[in-house]
C-alpha cells in the first residue's frame, strides 16, 4: 500500500506516489472508464494527480473533470495539483503567435478559474507554476496566490522547474511556504542533483516532484551508448534484487536521492500502475545506485 507524506510540515499530505494525468487525452477511455481507473489508483493508495492546464491540448482537465463528475464523493479523497503560465499555440487561442509564458495576476487567477470549472471543483489542493517566466514579478505572483488563497479557491503553491534562485525569489515574497517543485528526475537525466537544487529542497524538508522518471520510454528504446549502458545496467540490478521490470529499478533508485522525491506515474494502464507501487518494496544499495549512474555519464565518479 502507497504511504501518505507530509509537505512542508502542514496540513496537506501527498502519497508517496503521484498519478500523472498529462497523457489521458491518448488514453481513449470513455467517462466511466477513466471514472474506474481513479477507483482503482486510490484504492493502492495513490491519492495524489497531477494535472496542468496545457495538458492534452487543454483537454485532460476536462476529462477528468467528466470522470469525477460520475462520483463526486470521490474528491474527498483526491490532491488535486494543477499547473498554470505557459501559453500554447492552439486552435482554442488563435491569437496566439508564438508559445510562451504569463505569471501576470490576471492570467493566473484566469487559468485557476478555468481549471475549477474544467475539473468540476470548487478548489484545488496545490497550484504549481508550470514554467520560469522571464518576466515573472514575484510581488504580482504573490498577489495572486494571496487572492486565491483568499478566496478558498487554491489551499497551497508551489513551483515547477524552478532552479534554486528562482525557487527563493517567490519563496521571499510569500507568507506561505512553497510546497513542491515538480523537477525531471530520471536515470537519463537528473542535473537536479547536481545544480543545486535537490540540495535546496533537501535543506527546507521538501519532497520534490518528479515527473517523466522512464524518460519519456526513451530508456527502454533508445539506441545511443547512453540508453544501451543505462538499460544493460538495470537490467542487471533487477535480476540481483527480483524486480519484475526495468520501471521497477527506475522507481527505487530516484527513491534513493534523500530529499525524497514523490516519482509521477504516466502510464494509464493500471498494470503499470501496481507494477510502480510494487517498486516500493525494493531498495537499492549505494553501489547499486552509482553503478546507475555512472552508466549514464559514461565515466566514473571524480
Amino acid at each position: 500500500m502507497v504511504r501518505q507524506v507530509t509537505m512542508v510540515a502542514q496540513q496537506l499530505h501527498f502519497s508517496e506516489l503521484v498519478q500523472g494525468y498529462w497523457r489521458l487525452a491518448e488514453w481513449g477511455m470513455t467517462a466511466q472508464q477513466r471514472l474506474s481507473f481513479i477507483e482503482q489508483h486510490l484504492e493502492l493508495g495513490i491519492t495524489t494527480v497531477d494535472h496542468a492546464d496545457i495538458y492534452g491540448g487543454y483537454q485532460c482537465e476536462t476529462l477528468f473533470g467528466e470522470a469525477l463528475a460520475l462520483k463526486p464523493s470521490l474528491r474527498q479523497q483526491l490532491q488535486l495539483v494543477t499547473k498554470c503560465d505557459i501559453n500554447l499555440c492552439n486552435a482554442k487561442y488563435p491569437q496566439r503567435r508564438i508559445n510562451h509564458y504569463d505569471t501576470s495576476k490576471q492570467h493566473i487567477v484566469e487559468s485557476v478559474n478555468n481549471s475549477l470549472a474544467n475539473l468540476r471543483v470548487d478548489n484545488i489542493d496545490v497550484l504549481l507554476i508550470h514554467r520560469p517566466d522571464l518576466l515573472m514579478d514575484a510581488d504580482e505572483v504573490a498577489f495572486a496566490f494571496a487572492e486565491l488563497k483568499q478566496q478558498g479557491k487554491v489551499n497551497h503553491f508551489g513551483v515547477s522547474n524552478f532552479s534554486p534562485a528562482q525557487f527563493e525569489l517567490l519563496q521571499s515574497r510569500l507568507e506561505q511556504p512553497l510546497v513542491t517543485n515538480q523537477v525531471e528526475i530520471n536515470p537519463l537525466n537528473f542535473e537536479v542533483a547536481h545544480d543545486g537544487t535537490l540540495d535546496q529542497l533537501q535543506m527546507k524538508r521538501i519532497h520534490p516532484m518528479a515527473w517523466s522518471c522512464l524518460a519519456g520510454g526513451n530508456i527502454f528504446s533508445g539506441s545511443s551508448e547512453q540508453h544501451v549502458r543505462v538499460r544493460e545496467t538495470l537490467s542487471e540490478i533487477a535480476a540481483e534484487i527480483g524486480a519484475d521490470s526495468l520501471d521497477q529499478v527506475i522507481y527505487a533508485w530516484i527513491r534513493c536521492l534523500p530529499s525524497k522525491p514523490l516519482a509521477i506515474i504516466g502510464s494509464g494502464n493500471i498494470e503499470r500502475v501496481r507494477s510502480a507501487v510494487a517498486a516500493l518494496d525494493f531498495s537499492l544499495s549505494r553501489e547499486q545506485f552509482y553503478r546507475v549512474w555512472v552508466a549514464a555519464k559514461g565515466h566514473g565518479v571524480p
